[in-house]
């Protein structure tokens, strides 16, 4: 059960008992007005950045992120994605384009977006001889939020952070000071919050407390945008998916819509005999022979309209081959992931000859 708690005295009490408590209801004292609620928490349009040398970055970017969505964006190093979270937050100028947060232009409205807005960056960049509280509350304090060491003690506890608010941030482990950077980029209380690798070089008992953490933040109202390697954390905690390549947002798309729109389905059929070659009957069919011909696999997109199934179950059985065992495998988000970076790359590589 996710108790909601507006004040932060019950809301710190609830979580010293090891209940589970979003970190705020309702609106945040970030949020955007009302006359642009209806807006989407993040928007942009067309943008693009070219470095001084000439390397393009980003490529015609264009998306749209509502309010209390969890999206991670995959891709492979030096795909973008790092520059496309650094032009949202300020960090990088792009050439060209267009960036709101909840209606507020990030160039001529700067001080209301870096308000809304919380950043885990990839590096580990803390001042390493200050405590883990004084660090959390100096944070909160550059966005121009008043002091409020409940809500500090709140985010440290939910970080399991509260044991070691007076250590010294030299003397953390890496996950610990992952864990500061986080409690960092919610000291303001964000409308949005991007986490940039934010499981890097964390163990698995570790990243799976943050997925934890990231879906109370998305009950809350919080967005959360995340780029990762790790394809299970896609898998586990995001709404959509989207893939860069070279710039480039190849594919944003609803998690569970693209495993169906893009995976391929296997069908395995465990034979009762050995079968050298494929009877001239079931040439037509996407089958392959393996183990010593006891197996049959049958690959099939799950895009087209008919399968084939039936017809090949009867091709079987006209053949007079039997079989003991059947079952079907799907693609992992991983192997959609890789077929599409392919894809894009193939792409570019055949334009770029054209040219």
């Amino acid at each position: 059960m996710l108790l909601i708690a507006k004040n932060h005295v019950l809301q710190t009490a609830l979580l010293r008992a090891g209940l589970p408590v979003v970190f705020h209801s309702g609106r945040s004292h970030n949020a955007a007005p009302m006359d642009v609620a209806d807006e989407p928490i993040l928007k942009i349009t067309n943008l693009c950045k070219t470095y001084s040398g000439g390397s393009l970055a980003l490529k015609n970017v264009s998306l749209k992120i509502e309010k209390g969505e969890i999206v991670a964006l995959l891709g492979p190093n030096g795909a973008g994605k790092t520059t496309l979270i650094s032009s949202i937050c300020g960090i990088v100028r792009p050439t060209s384009g267009h960036i709101t947060v909840a209606g507020f232009d990030i160039v001529s409205d700067y001080r209301k977006t870096r308000a809304l807005i919380g950043l885990v960056p990839q590096e580990l960049t803390t001042d390493s001889f200050e405590t883990v509280f004084n660090t959390v509350s100096f944070s909160r304090g550059l966005f121009g939020r008043p002091p409020d060491p409940a809500h500090i003690e709140k985010i440290l506890i939910s970080l399991s952070l509260w044991d070691r608010r007076n250590s010294k941030i030299i003397t953390l482990s890496g996950g610990m000071k992952r864990r500061v950077l986080i409690a960092k980029a919610l000291s303001h209380e964000p409308s949005i919050l991007f986490l940039d690798e934010p499981t890097a070089g964390v163990d698995v008992s570790l990243r799976k407390d943050m997925w934890k953490i990231v879906s109370e933040l998305r009950e809350s109202g919080v967005t959360i945008i995340l780029t990762t390697h790790y394809i299970e954390e896609a898998e586990e905690i995001a709404d959509r998916v989207g893939v860069m390549n070279h710039g480039e947002i190849v594919l944003m798309e609803n998690k569970q819509a693209l495993m169906r729109k893009l995976g391929q389905k296997q069908l395995f059929l465990d034979l009762l005999e050995p079968l050298q070659e494929l009877p001239e009957n079931l040439t037509e069919f996407s089958l392959e022979l393996a183990e010593n011909g006891m197996r049959l696999t049958y690959t099939f997109d799950t895009r087209a309209q008919q399968t084939d199934i039936t017809a090949l179950l009867d091709g079987l059985k006209s053949a007079n081959i039997g079989f003991r065992d059947l079952q079907t495998t799907q693609s992992s988000l991983e192997e959609i992931f890789v077929n599409l970076v392919k894809e894009s790359s193939s792409r570019r590589i055949e334009e770029g000859a054209e040219q």
